[in-house]
């Protein structure tokens, strides 16, 4: 579970690690992929923006502005048959040295930025038939490439990149266990720093966490921590704040980094320097008990709803049923939250080298809350879990 959307800080650079000639030849695979998903879903082209999805397919990751940075991928077989950056002058050096795509256009700050895009889709021959945009595209640029295409329709690159993304390769998965590693080992620190985390506030905590993964391996925060002391622990989405940490209490932990732009996400519930409260043991070992079941029922072919419901039902049976408030997990890949969500109603089926959140919970308003979450990647017959540190709460 996650505070917020990612604050990591890999912006403006392709992966930094790792062998750069297998990099690149990803990216261009992914890429062919891509045109080939757009024929099958009767697309004729594909505009990103800055976002997880041009990171996906060409390794280059920045934060959107103001200025309209385009990339656009044809359909196999389409008259245009080679994909385009469309960048601001001022990226033309860096996209040229950190991505493998041939094809860069770009526009200076004088240029009307509006009709650089319709000669660009003129000169793709993308004018009309069915474009997908990128999700998350501001609206600003989707009401420009509107106006240069209005004879186009529309849809969603999801359409198209989702069946792609959803399917960790195997650069994708030496990334995330990478970054699992430095979660796990940033978790045994906190078993170390034990007392001394008493006294220290929420914020404190944090950000110790923080500089623990990077120490670890780890790049930056892959979202905002939670730091969830005694009652705002029954908060799932706490985040952190000045309160300060007691003996005894139990305290959520969540957090993760990344690697080559590839997420961790994981969570103990941990108590410091005494005794927890009554009762705390006992729903410990219920959510402990209910992650195994749903982990346990993780296999190619399972629905997604099965393994929400493997959690629920240790849970419920306990008694706690009400005070299990949120799905089991979510997929985590570039985004820390994507397919496939594993919660009631989803009957998509499993598929090897789908990584998702194994994260039951229990919260009592007022008093504590217990959360144990871990990654798992599934495989030809089981599942993998990325982390593998102690779940207990010492």
């Amino acid at each position: 579970m996650t505070a917020e959307r990612g604050t990591d800080e890999e912006t403006g650079s392709a992966e930094a690690t790792g062998d750069t000639d297998a990099a690149d030849d990803t990216h261009a695979e992914r890429r062919e992929r891509a045109a080939d998903r757009l024929r099958e879903t009767d697309a004729d082209g594909l505009i990103c923006f800055p976002s997880r999805n041009l990171q996906y397919l060409t390794g280059f990751a920045t934060e959107p502005d103001e200025r309209h940075f385009l990339f656009v991928v044809p359909a196999t077989d389409h008259p245009c048959d080679e994909p385009v950056l469309f960048v601001p002058a001022l990226y033309e050096a860096q996209v040229r040295a950190e991505t493998t795509v041939a094809d860069v256009r770009t526009w200076t700050d004088g240029d009307d930025p509006r009709a650089a895009v319709r000669d660009l889709l003129d000169a793709c021959d993308l004018r009309d038939g069915r474009l997908l945009v990128d999700d998350t595209m501001w609206a600003t640029f989707t009401q420009d490439l509107r106006a240069a295409a209005p004879d186009a329709t529309w849809g969603l690159a999801s359409e198209a990149l989702s069946r792609l993304r959803v399917r960790k390769d195997s650069t994708e998965l030496a990334a995330m266990r990478a970054a699992a590693a430095a979660a796990d080992a940033t978790v045994a620190d906190l078993r170390d720093l034990g007392a001394e985390a008493v006294g220290m506030t929420e914020s404190d905590l944090a950000e110790w966490i923080v500089d623990r993964m990077e120490t670890h391996g780890g790049r930056g925060a892959a979202f905002g921590p939670i730091v969830g002391a005694g009652p705002n622990g029954a908060k799932p989405h706490h985040g952190h704040g000045d309160r300060e940490i007691a003996a005894g209490e139990p305290i959520v932990c969540d957090f993760g980094t990344r690697v080559d732009g590839y997420p961790s996400d994981q969570t103990r519930t941990l108590v410091f320097g005494g005794d927890p409260p009554a009762a705390y043991a006992e729903i410990h070992e219920v959510v402990r008990e209910a992650q195994t079941a749903a982990v346990d029922a993780v296999e190619p072919g399972v629905s997604a709803e099965a393994v929400d419901r493997a959690a629920r039902a240790v849970i419920e049976d306990a008694g706690y049923g009400d005070a299990f408030v949120h799905r089991t997990g979510h997929g985590v890949g570039l985004d820390v939250h994507e397919e496939p969500y594993i919660v009631a109603g989803n009957d998509r089926p499993l598929e090897p080298g789908m990584v998702f959140s194994v994260e039951p919970g229990i919260y009592l308003d007022g008093r504590f809350g217990c959360r144990i979450e871990d990654l798992v990647v599934v495989t030809d017959d089981g599942c993998e879990r990325l982390n593998e540190t102690d779940r207990g709460w010492r």
